[in-house]
């Protein structure tokens, strides 16, 4: 049953010249067998996304009364972010702060709920600093599981934060436009 190998080649062996289009069948064959998967890289469809979201951010706040306090914008150089740790991290990292920025352009501002707008500024601009502090630690520290769930609970406690911003305003209206139409009934 076992038989020599190099014997089996040198009888296998021709010296006929290849076909001409026998790489081009080859590739075809190939390609039937074994598609190519095309990666989808949305690294920079995110990039230009977030960029876009900030620019509709910084006009629409230019357009109406600033409050008080403004929302820092989170850039980290010297720190490490969850998207250094992983590239599922990173993909986490990426949706909230592309929903953070999505809420943040959908929230308008007025007059009537200064006081209402201001107060989450703040509160977010406290969660912003901790997300620094917390990617300072992880870059000193390294990634250990409990940095990186303050991490990703602090985007998630934002983007909450941000939605429940975005009901209070949209009540505030709510009860705005009742008492608007209740004054015209008189």
């Amino acid at each position: 049953m076992a038989q020599d190998i190099k014997k089996l080649l040198k009888q296998k062996v021709s010296h006929k010249t290849m076909p001409k289009n026998h790489e081009a069948n080859f590739i075809k064959k190939l390609d039937t067998h074994f598609p190519e998967k095309k990666s989808t890289n949305f690294s920079w469809l995110s990039i230009a996304a977030s960029i876009l979201l900030l620019i509709g951010i910084s006009y629409n706040f230019l357009h109406h009364e600033k409050p008080d306090t403004e929302i820092e914008i989170l850039i980290v150089s010297d720190t490490k972010t969850l998207g250094d740790v992983s590239p599922t991290l990173k993909k986490v990292e990426e949706y909230y702060l592309a929903s953070i920025n999505l809420e943040l352009s959908k929230l308008k501002y007025t007059k009537e709920s200064k006081e209402l707008f201001d107060g989450y500024l703040e509160r977010l601009n406290d969660l912003n600093k901790e997300y620094k502090d917390l990617g300072i630690e992880l870059t000193k520290s390294g990634p250990n599981e409990a940095t990186i769930n303050a991490l990703i609970d602090n985007l998630k406690f934002r983007l909450n934060l941000l939605q429940h911003l975005k009901e209070q305003l949209k009540k505030l209206k709510n009860s705005e436009t009742n008492h608007s139409e209740g004054n015209q009934i008189i």
